[in-house]
């Protein structure tokens, strides 16, 4: 077992995927040696966006609070609090902060992907 708690994983940093924007991240994986899949917080900033990018892997955007609009291969979907959207491997995906208060996102997808 491995304890992580998010004050030690914390980072500000510009979301990857074309740095639009500010975001504050906590990697908590990142604090685990062997893992089978990513688990990460990320706050999205007021303006900022995880940028449009094709992934090998399925991959889950989950609302804790705030809103945005998701991205998947052209269609686009608004995203609240308690909401996510589960993203299938080959699809070009992103999701950009909506309104004013920080988009509070957990994602979680397959290691070394």
């Amino acid at each position: 077992m491995v304890i992580v708690s998010e004050e030690d994983v914390k980072v500000d940093e510009p979301p990857p995927h074309g740095k639009i924007g500010m975001s504050t991240a906590w990697r908590i994986s990142d604090a685990v040696p062997v893992r089978a899949f990513e688990f990460r917080k990320r706050a999205l900033h007021p303006g900022s966006a995880i940028g449009l990018h094709p992934i090998n892997h399925d991959e889950i955007y989950y609302v804790l609070s705030g809103e945005g609009i998701v991205h998947s291969d052209g269609e686009e979907q608004t995203l609240t609090e308690g909401m996510a959207a589960y993203l299938y491997t080959g699809a070009n995906v992103g999701i950009r902060q909506v309104g004013a208060e920080p988009l509070v996102l957990i994602i979680a997808y397959p290691p070394g992907k």
